[in-house]
């Protein structure tokens, strides 16, 4: 389906001050954010160029750039590679919960998707054993999947499953959360040990998260135990930081 391409009114721009003390892109990206939040610039839609921005609005193309940047910045705009600047449906805020990312794209209003990039079985190798309370060179399922938002892409999910489960396949993963297949067989996920970092993307993933190389990415790795103290799955994820964060609630004690 082809993504709708919206040029943004002029009257937008009519009361620009140009010989004023305020920087012109800063005139032009905070007009630009009025207009995704009033819905003059639907979520999904994509920009004009910053050509075509620039010369309707007699400016420069590094003004239009930087105003344009600092969208992106907020997260507000995403670049696409072949596709252009785009609103962002959303950027995924999610509390530091025992929650799959599925699930919680689906609570946002946001369509969830998922490409199966690779699945096999594979012996669990020390460090996988350990995470996983199995044997080492016992059975594991290694799954690796690319999860969008809205055709976006948010996070690259990388994750190992004990013996028992090594009967999921690509189809039921691209259509559900890990979670919600592990609930279909009798599993209830009750506790988890997790970390959340960051670090510089590698090529590949910044490939597929559609970033530039070297930008850096959120982790988290999560260990996430059954009602009966058993790991079921270890998982290393890496997100996109401009469409993602995670949030958490400090009490005094």
């Amino acid at each position: 389906m082809a993504v709708p391409n919206h040029s943004l009114p002029v009257d937008l721009f009519i009361d620009l001050d140009r010989s004023g003390p305020v920087p012109l892109y800063f005139q032009i990206s905070s007009r630009i954010e009025a207009a995704i939040h009033d819905g003059t610039l639907p979520a999904g839609s994509r920009l004009e160029n910053e050509v075509a921005l620039g010369n309707r609005l007699g400016l420069s193309r590094p003004t239009i750039r930087r105003a344009i940047q600092e969208l992106v910045d907020k997260g507000l705009l995403v670049r696409r590679r072949g596709i252009g600047t785009q609103v962002v449906h959303g950027k995924v805020s999610r509390s530091v919960a025992l929650t799959s990312l599925y699930e919680d794209l689906e609570r946002s209003g946001q369509k969830p998707e998922t490409r199966v990039l690779s699945i096999e079985t594979g012996e669990a190798d020390e460090k996988i054993a350990e995470a996983l309370g199995v044997a080492p060179g016992s059975p594991v399922l290694h799954i690796r999947r690319l999860r969008s938002a809205d055709e976006v892409p948010i996070a690259i999910l990388d994750n190992v499953l004990p013996e028992e489960f090594t009967g999921l396949n690509p189809d039921d993963l691209s259509k559900h959360g890990l979670y919600q297949l592990l609930r279909a067989q009798g599993v209830s996920v009750r506790v988890a040990k997790q970390r959340i970092g960051a670090r510089d993307a590698t090529t590949q993933e910044a490939a597929l998260l559609d970033i530039p190389k070297g930008s850096a990415v959120l982790t988290m790795s999560r260990t996430a135990f059954d009602n009966s103290g058993r790991a079921v799955e270890w998982g290393q994820h890496c997100y996109r930081p401009d469409l993602y964060s995670f949030e958490m609630t400090l009490v005094e004690r």
